[in-house]
């Protein structure tokens, strides 16, 4: 799988697992619903900041977000 859609799948699950929806976290990113959707589905890549503003919304490490193993 490409690092774009495993780091999606990744954020689906922690989005799931925070108990957010889509619109939820789209909302507290300042950006669509439809926005959002893109990263999760692997179109669109996030950069640095939205990235650690992600793992600080849905309490997780960028290791976690990118499946890096310690």
């Amino acid at each position: 799988m490409e690092a774009a859609k495993r780091v999606g799948e990744n954020l689906k699950q922690a989005r799931r697992d925070a108990g957010l929806t889509q619109k939820e976290v789209a909302m507290k990113m300042l950006m669509t619903q439809q926005q959002y959707s893109r990263f999760e589905n692997g179109i669109f890549q996030l950069n640095y900041e939205q990235i650690l503003a992600l793992c600080k919304l849905l309490d997780i490490t960028p290791n976690e977000l990118f499946d890096m193993r310690e």
